[in-house]
């Protein structure tokens, strides 16, 4: 793949990567910046939608122990489950999972990309307050102009972050995926099998602290344990 050929097949990527970050808290916050969906889209945008799905579903274990709250620095999985959805296609076929060594590469990039992207999520908090403290005359008089300007503002400056972070990472992350996959020589069942008990162990941390802390949880954690098992079976 020559310079100019890598440089546009990634522009999908940062786009996807900047709409669905953009999801994460300014708009329109319709869950699409989920793991298991950012991850997904990623590898379909790539022409490995299960490889991505499988990477998706990986980092949805992880992303269990993060609530966004307020203005508090937490992991931001949008931009970074694009990334690692895409990273996981390498190799991979449509309708394959995706070869161990880049699903162990896309799964460490995933969660490496949420936690800069956290750290750039702040960053940009500190641009908005940056561009409104000149204007807070105008916000408190209630200037319907000066109120759309800085959410457009917001919204545009968070669509950028997300794309620029996505295509940084995403192309150090490629090459990196494809020589990972050409020299790893564990087994495949028990690479995979190390990567989902890890993550799984995470996710089972998360669960566990709800149980003890939502009223409800292990029932509804139960009922849905028991619809996905069926899908599963009927799906089988």
């Amino acid at each position: 793949m020559d310079l100019l050929t890598g440089l546009v097949s990634v522009i999908p990527i940062a786009l996807l990567a900047g709409v669905v970050g953009l999801d994460v808290v300014s708009f329109p916050q319709a869950m699409i910046s989920r793991p298991i969906v950012g991850a997904t889209l990623g590898g379909a945008f790539l022409g490995a939608p299960e490889a991505g799905l499988v990477c998706g579903t990986a980092l949805e274990c992880l992303a269990l122990e993060s609530l966004p709250v307020g203005a508090s620095r937490y992991p931001e999985w949008g931009s970074a489950s694009v990334v690692a959805g895409a990273v996981s296609a390498v190799g991979a076929t449509g309708s394959s999972f995706p070869d161990v060594g880049a699903f162990a590469v896309a799964v460490l990039v995933g969660i490496l990309t949420a936690w800069t992207g956290g750290w750039t999520m702040v960053k940009h908090r500190q641009l908005i307050a940056s561009f409104a403290r000149p204007r807070l005359d105008q916000l408190a008089a209630g200037s319907r102009r000066t109120v759309i300007g800085l959410q457009v503002f917001g919204m545009t400056a968070d669509l950028l972050r997300g794309a620029l972070l996505g295509t940084v990472m995403y192309l150090l992350a490629r090459p990196l995926a494809e020589l990972v996959n050409a020299r790893w020589t564990v087994g495949e069942d028990l690479s995979r099998a190390v990567i989902i008990a890890c993550v799984a162990a995470v996710a089972a941390s998360a669960v566990w602290k709800d149980f003890h802390a939502i009223s409800g949880t292990r029932r509804l954690f139960l009922v849905s344990l028991a619809v996905g098992t069926l899908l599963v079976v009927a799906g089988a």
